[in-house]
């Protein structure tokens, strides 16, 4: 098992906030719906839960900074915490060993829902409610499988136990062994009356609504993680978790880099090289934008303030407008002839009167 402190990145002096900062951190990072491309997500993923696991139990967390694992560690002149006596059990006999205080039952299944928010909800934060097909506990027997809700009976084969022992004698003397009782499968309980709605199963399917906090500046694909709203555990078990993936709808307005936003402005050739003001699209609604004398195609222009918030607050990003400069494609006759004489006049060359317009067709007609 590989160090759980250096799977989360935190020091082993880690207060319980940090630990679970740093899953969050992470979950989200290696989620494999988020990274469907990536063949070592998975892995990754699995590896920060199990080490999660360990370092926000105390008890965990106590046996693994002593031991070197978390498992529970048996006392004894044979056992120093090198390795477990289920190891030692299963090199002489070739069975595993099984401890009764394992906790019984099966955890929740965990669940997965897509959310999609519009570009503008990423400035203010939201709040969805998404809907989920989940495992529940039967209300007719109140998860227990039994028909109205009675209490299981105890298995007579182990008495309760769940496991089944057998005495042994080794070369090293007389040896214990327990394995797992057939007749209730570890439950220690059996169910003489199946429920009629769940079959013996202690759940049901159910649509259920969840509400969903959706922060300010989320990315799009991001993950947000719920616990205990995913399926219901068996008996003992735990209730699986809910992962909400957040997808933000293009907006055909603006480009989306970071906190910043990238919008495109046709400007007419007078404003370009005189300037002014015009009136932009923002995400908060139109906003002013300075144009500066003499503005080049492509020039960028930014407008404080109006892009989107950081995930965890903070200042907002910038607009960032791109300039085009609109050249008119059909012009009449008298728009031409002026536009040549501010070519002129732009090179340096003096326009020609209108007697020297009239002298010079003249000449060409005598000719």
């Amino acid at each position: 098992m590989k160090d759980p402190y250096e799977v989360l990145g935190v020091p082993r002096d880690a207060t319980a906030d940090e630990i679970k900062s740093a899953y969050r951190r992470l979950a989200r990072t290696y989620h494999p719906d988020v990274n469907p491309n990536d063949p070592t997500a998975e892995e990754k993923f699995k590896e920060v839960g199990e080490a999660y696991a360990i370092l926000s139990d105390p008890e965990k967390r106590a046996r693994y900074d002593r031991f070197g694992t978390a498992e529970e560690q048996p006392v004894g002149p044979f056992f120093n915490g090198a390795g477990g006596i289920e190891d030692i059990f299963e090199m002489f006999f070739g069975t595993g060993f099984q401890t009764q205080n394992r906790r019984r039952g099966r955890d929740g299944e965990d669940l997965r829902a897509d959310v999609t928010i519009s570009l503008s909800e990423v400035v203010t934060g939201t709040q969805r409610e998404v809907r989920v097909r989940r495992q529940s506990q039967c209300p007719e027997c109140m998860g227990s499988g039994s028909e109205g809700g009675r209490p299981p009976e105890t298995c007579a084969h182990c008495r309760g136990a769940g496991t089944i022992s057998q005495i042994r004698q080794t070369f090293i003397g007389t040896v214990r062994t327990s394995t797992t009782c057939p007749k209730c499968g570890g439950a220690g309980q059996v169910i003489t009356s199946p429920c009629r709605r769940c079959h013996g199963q202690g759940l049901v399917t159910e649509n259920a609504r969840v509400s969903v906090h959706i922060p300010a500046g989320i990315e799009s694909g991001s993950t947000i993680h719920i616990p205990g709203q995913g399926s219901d555990g068996v008996g003992m078990g735990r209730p699986g978790d809910l992962y909400v993936v957040v997808l933000v709808e293009d907006d055909p307005r603006f480009e989306r880099q970071g906190r910043n936003l990238l919008g495109y402005l046709n400007l007419s050739f007078p404003t370009a090289c005189l300037g002014g003001e015009v009136t932009v699209e923002g995400l908060d609604g139109p906003v002013r934008l300075t144009i500066p004398p003499g503005t080049q195609a492509g020039t960028v222009l930014a407008i404080a303030g109006a892009g989107l918030p950081p995930l965890h607050g903070g200042r907002r990003g910038d607009l960032l407008v791109e300039v085009n400069v609109e050249v008119p494609r059909h012009l009449t006759e008298e728009q031409k002839r002026l536009v040549r004489q501010l070519d002129q006049a732009l090179r340096g060359e003096a326009p020609p009167t209108e007697e020297e317009g009239f002298l010079a067709k003249l000449f060409r007609k005598k000719k």
